[in-house]
């Protein structure tokens, strides 16, 4: 009989689930039987699961109804190794308790410093008596949502109680320890050889453009707003950037295209097997990171979309993404859309060339940023519990 693995998501309508189905993959790769549970704060999940995997949502709730939530959910985590994604109540908390109710082993992956979305080490809570009156008692009290900061402080200090921990980069290791298990692709899925360029871009309406790509949620420190000013810099008229999926948790993406609208295409969000075709259009994938907090605890899946499918991967020189690229992609400074503009002109001025440094990149990524090379790292690592 195999192996169940119960995946814990702390809100499947946040970015969170994206590492809980790249996970689901590679366990299932390694014939472990694979059940996502986690809770729904939103009104849709934030990307749409693999069609192998099972996912089982719960409506999310503020406390005290939360209780009611997270009963429903341990009663739903019946795996024999539980698997937290991001140390946070709603997943780490959970499968706590579940280890200490069922003697499972627990594992917490960690793909962000969440602190780092309020400030960090600097953030501190130190309400008056009427202010915390207010935030515990008060209908939209901030301290009724369960992942506020203050319990994910709390939530940081039980992390030695997991019983193995994987992380995706170099910050989270030099902060918490654990495995890296970086954020890789399915490579034979993301393979160019599959696919037809000029195809891809007939199908979504792209056949008339020079194609820069974002395959991701817009959000402030991702750095779109500087591929855009370098597009006002330019002023190509063939030249858009095409986004794909879009942005679930604010208005961010409306304001983007209210003031660069005629720059921007935007795509729906699709499946993960369809993400293969869409990346094909591209002329080059941009992942533009700006340099803060977040962005350093931060391994951007975008890298290795454009990197498995042998696109020229125009990025930043933050966190990471220098070690990630190596020599395979195109770096500048982060915040500076002038030097964004002359890459893009020196790409476009010599794509072959373009393209054989992404065909590098490809082969980087088969390398070290493949489901087969996190397999290897998540099997050994699973084999010690």
């Amino acid at each position: 009989m195999k192996t169940k693995v119960s995946l814990v998501v702390s809100d499947l309508s946040g970015g969170g689930a994206i590492r809980a189905f790249l996970l689901g993959q590679v366990l299932n790769k390694l014939n472990y039987q694979v059940e996502i549970v986690g809770l729904l704060f939103g009104k849709e999940l934030y990307a749409i699961p693999p069609a192998n995997i099972s996912v089982i949502s719960i409506n999310g709730k503020k406390y005290p109804e939360f209780f009611l939530a997270a009963q429903k959910v341990l009663n739903k985590l019946d795996g024999d190794i539980i698997y937290a994604v991001k140390p946070k109540p709603t997943s780490f908390g959970l499968s706590l308790i579940k280890k200490f109710g069922s003697s499972r082993p627990v594992i917490l992956d960690m793909d962000d410093w969440e602190l780092s979305w309020y400030g960090g080490d600097d953030w501190k809570y130190r309400p008056n008596l009427k202010q915390l009156y207010r935030d515990l008692f008060k209908k939209d009290g901030a301290l009724r949502f369960p992942d506020h900061p203050l319990y994910l402080k709390w939530m940081e200090s039980l992390v030695n109680r997991a019983n193995a921990i994987t992380i995706d980069t170099q910050f989270l290791q030099e902060r918490f320890g654990g495995v890296y298990v970086p954020n890789g692709k399915d490579t034979a899925m993301f393979d160019p050889h599959k696919y037809d360029a000029d195809e891809s871009r007939k199908r979504y309406g792209l056949s008339d453009y020079r194609v820069l790509m974002f395959p991701g949620a817009p959000r402030p420190h991702k750095g779109v707003e500087d591929v855009l000013i370098a597009l006002d810099q330019l002023n190509q008229p063939d030249l858009r950037l095409v986004i794909v999926g879009g942005s679930p948790y604010d208005n961010y993406d409306d304001r983007l295209i209210q003031k660069w609208g005629h720059w921007i295409i935007k795509l729906p969000k699709c499946p993960v097997e369809t993400m293969p075709d869409v990346v094909a259009a591209a002329h080059i994938v941009v992942v533009p990171q700006r340099d803060n907090l977040t962005a350093r605890a931060q391994f951007p899946l975008k890298l290795t979309d454009g990197m498995a499918m042998a696109k020229p991967v125009l990025s930043t020189r933050v966190g990471d993404i220098p070690e990630i690229l190596g020599d395979t992609g195109y770096l500048v400074e982060p915040v500076a859309p002038e030097q964004i503009a002359e890459q893009i002109n020196l790409i476009f001025k010599n794509l072959d060339l373009a393209n054989e440094r992404g065909q590098k990149a490809r082969e980087r990524c088969l390398e070290k940023y493949s489901v087969e090379a996190m397999a290897s790292t998540l099997e050994l690592l699973i084999s010690q519990l």
